[in-house]
């Protein structure tokens, strides 16, 4: 048996007396899902429908757009509705892997007509807004606080639940190897091996799997890897004319920037890609202590102290003047924060 405070046993009572109350019932995550995204709502629908009969249950994309390829293995991954084509006035909306409406895409408006709303997440927030909610910024994945869910309802977790939430926490802690893989983490995974998750199948799909047409792509991008600020920052792009020309799609580079991060004495990676409607989204990732959420949230996005996003209008150019001079602040301060304790 997973342990878990009593703080979030009183959080999980409240979110369980919202599901026992509802019959319809809504689960949406961010836009751009990942693989937490997309693992734990589907792992949710099954604890509720596992023990709730009778209810209701629609997993909703935040986006006009289908699963991505690489997670179409998921036990489940067919039943995702696009929250555009979706007319419901749930009972109960629950939102998965983050706090902040803005993020739900097209799936805000179905939020604003539903009866009620609760929250599962481990992105920080200051001021979540919902009937009920567990937020733990502690948790390396919501996989994790999905898993800890089940278990505090007595649901048996099955095979598919834990072939979901393992690559939810798998995916969120890029295999083990990011600050947040903590003990707790990997005993939650050794739990979900237990029950059925099979980590060779959410490497082989996730991982060993790409097509010629990506590997084309990340050739381009490992190409234009430019540091600056001493080789501590790391940054590189993809442009709607790559897609084009190496035939990859859009899904297919959300894993790019891991390619900028693995570059030798660089603290601090950033990815950019060109997405549909004239805008850029940008990925950050952390390989010290230094919180780059803050840049993120500066940019209109969010995420955590080692792994945060954003979406800015504009092109490469834009979004690289506005994002570079945030990442170069950050050491500038802390520079400036040493000179000043050596002074004294």
């Amino acid at each position: 048996m997973l342990s878990h405070t009593a703080e979030c046993a009183d959080a999980f009572d409240r979110i369980a007396a919202l599901i026992d109350a509802a019959q319809t019932i809504a689960i949406c995550a961010h836009v751009n899902p990942d693989g937490d995204a997309l693992g734990s709502g589907l792992a949710l629908t099954q604890v509720i429908e596992a023990h709730w009969d009778g209810k209701e249950v629609v997993n909703l994309l935040a986006e006009d757009d289908v699963v991505p390829r690489i997670y179409q293995f998921l036990p489940g991954a067919d039943r995702f509705v696009r929250s555009c084509a979706y007319d419901g006035c749930p009972d109960l909306f629950i939102s998965v892997d983050l706090s902040i409406p803005s993020r739900l895409g097209d799936g805000e408006a179905v939020l604003n007509r539903s009866k009620k709303c609760a929250i599962l997440d481990h992105h920080p927030c200051d001021d979540p807004v919902a009937d009920a909610y567990l937020i733990r910024p502690d948790a390396a994945a919501a996989g994790v606080i999905i898993t800890e869910f089940a278990q505090h309802l007595g649901v048996e977790v099955t095979a598919d639940m834990a072939q979901n939430l393992y690559c939810a926490i798998a995916t969120d802690t890029g295999r083990f190897q990011y600050q947040n893989a903590d003990s707790e983490a990997f005993e939650v995974a050794s739990f979900l091996v237990g029950c059925g998750a099979s980590p060779s199948d959410v490497s082989l799909n996730v991982y060993q799997s790409f097509r010629l047409a990506f590997l084309h792509l990340e050739s381009a991008v490992m190409g234009r890897i430019t540091t600056f600020e001493r080789g501590r920052i790391a940054y590189s792009y993809a442009t709607q004319a790559d897609l084009q020309r190496t035939g990859a799609s859009l899904d297919e580079s959300d894993g790019l920037v891991d390619v900028v991060r693995s570059v030798e004495g660089s603290e601090v990676a950033l990815f950019l890609k060109e997405v549909p409607g004239g805008k850029v989204r940008g990925n950050l990732r952390s390989k010290t202590g230094r919180d780059i959420s803050g840049v993120a949230r500066a940019l209109g996005g969010g995420g955590h102290r080692a792994a945060s996003g954003f979406t800015i209008d504009g092109g490469i150019d834009d979004a690289l003047s506005a994002a570079l001079p945030l990442l170069h602040a950050l050491f500038v301060e802390e520079e400036q924060s040493v000179d000043g304790r050596d002074a004294s």
